[in-house]
């Protein structure tokens, strides 16, 4: 099968399996789950267990289906080269400049949050400042050696899964009473209050709504798996790994804090693993999940600038972006690709200095659901590509997709179904609108290029 191999990556084989293997994990653990959850809390109580284990079961099915296409078919601008394959260049084009907009505009909001809480620490050093220093410094990190970026993310994703592991193991003891001066809590607090879902299935499903865009991130895998020595083995074993454990860490997480306190108990803009570490008397516990939170904006920000470089690198190998983005320096790194994408973060800076509060707003509602559309065209390009490289290279497909093609469908409709129910939820219609615009843009330049390109 011709169209299912590709010609060696010009890039650098630095990635090791662990570096890998520890993005799986670390890469969807961020703000959304240390912070966010919160919200998702007070719309479902305790049945937002329910709505993680919805939504992250959507999540590993797309993972699994983009491990499947990665596997066979291991490079740079991962889906987008597979929708390119299977759909036709709009497809790629379309899904990897997306991509490749929502991570340049959340890296640029990650470093300004990062830089609220650093300047909290120190309010001597203003807040456009410490978006600056941010920029700066991992900017100069993916300008180096590949390996770099495997070693920062390594060990941020360390200490967000160490910090997770903790977690879990203090709200376990609690739970049990085996914590100094505490009493068993039993099951109490899953069911009063309201019961397991005090606001019935409406709150579920408007908790899924509020969680699900935390399991974004995990894509990131699949295009640094080109930088490995062995891509196709390394996917399938970081993918392998990281989807249950992942799914664990977040309904495990989840579970803990709706059965050690009421739901209740929740304070609004407070992270409720904050409100259970105070209960249970941990010395601090605010400051310490501050630098949690800390480390993990910045290591999602470190993730998203190296997976949107890499995704631009791979258009303009293909074409799609200009040529110029191709230059890779001695080591193996696509500098340009960096600096392109780097771009709009230092212009964040200036954003922080006239609307440090306003604009990110804007720019979030217009990439807000721009990830269910990516997820979509990932399971539309495994439909069509499974088939294919079964017909022409079945020995390629060394991880498969499970229950092929009926979970695929029901992946579809998932998707579908979450924005439908956005776009009747009056808080989330506006990222649906917004998003939508930004992404019939897209569609329309692409197609436009395509007939410019077919009367040439």
């Amino acid at each position: 099968m011709h169209d299912a191999t590709t010609a060696p990556e010009p890039l650098a084989h630095g990635l090791k399996q662990r570096h890998l293997t520890m993005l799986g994990l670390g890469g969807v653990i961020g703000a959304g789950l240390f912070v966010g959850s919160g919200a998702g809390i007070a719309v479902a109580g305790p049945g937002i267990v329910v709505s993680y284990l919805l939504a992250g079961a959507l999540a590993m099915l797309v993972m699994r289906m983009l491990g499947e296409m990665s596997a066979a078919m291991p490079a740079s601008g991962s889906f987008s080269v597979h929708a390119e394959r299977a759909l036709g260049r709009w497809a790629g084009f379309s899904v990897g400049w997306l991509y490749w907009f929502l991570l340049v505009v959340v890296l640029a909001v990650e470093a300004t949050a990062a830089a609220q809480i650093a300047h909290g620490w120190v309010p001597a050093v203003a807040q456009w400042a410490w978006v600056l220093v941010f920029m700066v410094v991992f900017t100069a990190a993916n300008l180096t050696a590949v390996k770099n970026f495997g070693e920062f993310e390594f060990w941020f994703a360390a200490l967000k899964v160490a910090a997770i592991v903790l977690f879990l193991v203090l709200g376990l003891l609690a739970v049990f009473g085996l914590l100094p001066d505490t009493d068993p809590v039993g099951l109490t607090n899953l069911t009063g209050q309201g019961g397991f879902l005090p606001n019935g299935w409406d709150g579920v499903v408007s908790g899924v709504l509020t969680v699900v865009f935390a399991f974004g991130g995990l894509e990131v895998v699949t295009i640094a798996a080109a930088e490995t020595d062995d891509p196709a083995r390394a996917v399938g074993r970081a993918v392998r790994s990281a989807v249950f454990r992942i799914l664990f860490f977040y309904v495990g997480s989840m579970l803990v804090i709706v059965t050690v306190l009421p739901w209740t108990a929740q304070k609004a803009g407070l992270s409720p693993y904050v409100t259970v570490l105070d209960e249970i008397g941990v010395p601090s516990a605010g400051q310490i999940m501050n630098i949690v939170v800390f480390v993990a904006l910045l290591s999602a920000l470190n993730a998203n600038l190296y997976g949107s470089s890499r995704m631009v690198f791979s258009l303009a190998e293909r074409g799609e972006a200009p040529k110029g983005l191709l230059k890779v320096a001695g080591g193996g790194v696509p500098r340009r690709a960096v600096l392109a994408s780097v771009a709009f973060g230092f212009v964040s800076v200036l954003l922080n200095l006239k609307w440090p509060d306003t604009v990110f707003l804007y720019m979030l509602n217009s990439v807000g659901a721009v990830l269910l559309f990516v997820w979509g065209l990932i399971a539309a390009s495994q439909l069509r590509l499974r088939r294919r490289i079964e017909r022409e290279s079945p020995e390629l497909l060394t991880l498969r997709m499970w229950a092929f093609p009926y979970l695929t469908w029901v992946t579809l409709a998932g998707l579908a179904a979450v924005l439908v129910l956005m776009l009747l939820d009056d808080a989330a219609r506006p990222q649906v609108l917004w998003s939508a615009g930004a992404t019939g843009l897209v569609l329309l330049v692409s197609l436009v290029r395509e007939m410019c390109t077919s009367r040439t």
